[in-house]
């Protein structure tokens, strides 16, 4: 009875709490960092997009009706940034686009021209899908049909930049993520099975005394399940104070931040660190069940 006592209390799964949270926390910290990083630079692309606007100059001579009609026009069409709302589209009357450009440039030119140049224009933010070369020049010839509208403009190097850069950095965030969720995984699967390993003797033990495959993983998994939840919420933890930090060091850095996406990335992190933790576990558990008594020692 008493030898029976004590493999029960030793297959709780007692195996090192602090080493395999602490390995367990810092994988997760270390892959929770990347993945916030990711969330800035997708958050600092957008607001990059944002600042692409197509100016579509209007014809001189139209009345206040016409240029509301034809702002209407503009709203009802499918490339408009829908998330942008009613900024999406902003109307520059050549009045104020005159006293912008004395103030940029300190020139009033108005004074030796004799008269405003300039035309009314609408400013247009273009949704994300059509913000390519090709879909640019669609947008911009179709727009110039409309009646009413002068010329249509926009910095077509300035866009070919974003996307060339947008791309290349997406590729290599994706390349670099799974590297580093494969070492994770590796870590976080090699801490548990060099924590199984003071257990094999008592696995093997309750295998031959009859216990079944579940009862002798079921403790094992519980623990590891908790480890892998406890380790995901210091990270979290951990995770939240530094760019707290970030925030308060760095300024303008709390504009990148995407707080439904931050959520997201922590139940990423509670997910990821009971899952590996728990198949590990599972898999070193396997490993010991089906090893020779020989190859145990």
């Amino acid at each position: 009875m008493a030898a029976q006592s004590s493999y029960k209390k030793k297959n709780l799964g007692s195996y090192p709490f602090a080493s395999v949270v602490f390995s367990i926390t810092l994988a997760l910290l270390v892959i929770g960092l990347f993945g916030a990083l990711v969330i800035y630079a997708r958050e600092l692309e957008r607001i990059v997009r944002e600042q692409v606007r197509v100016q579509v100059y209007l014809k001189s001579g139209l009345s206040p009706v016409q240029i509301q009609q034809l702002q209407k026009n503009l709203s009802a069409r499918y490339f408009i940034a829908k998330e942008a709302g009613t900024d999406a589209i902003r109307f520059v009357s050549k009045e104020e686009a005159a006293k912008q450009f004395v103030k940029e440039t300190g020139e009033d030119f108005l004074q030796f021209l004799g008269e405003n140049p300039l035309r009314d224009a609408f400013l247009i933010q273009i949704d994300r899908a059509y913000q390519n070369p090709k879909s640019f020049q669609k947008l911009k010839s179709e727009m110039e049909s409309i009646n009413g509208v002068f010329q249509v403009y926009y910095v077509e190097s300035l866009l070919e930049s974003i996307n060339k850069n947008a791309g290349t950095i997406a590729l290599g965030l994706m390349a670099l993520a799974a590297i580093l969720l494969l070492l994770v995984v590796l870590l976080i699967h090699n801490t548990v099975r060099l924590a199984l390993f003071s257990q094999r003797f008592i696995i093997r033990s309750m295998q031959l005394v009859g216990a079944t495959r579940g009862f002798i993983q079921a403790p094992f998994l519980w623990r590891s399940a908790l480890y892998g939840f406890v380790a995901s919420v210091l990270a979290s933890g951990g995770l939240i104070g530094l760019l707290f930090t970030a925030n308060q060091k760095l300024e303008g850095l709390v504009l990148l931040q995407n707080n439904e996406r931050l959520l997201l990335l922590l139940g990423a992190l509670t997910l990821l660190g009971i899952f590996v933790a728990v198949v590990s576990t599972a898999r070193a558990i396997n490993k010991y069940l089906h090893q020779s008594l020989d190859d145990l020692y």
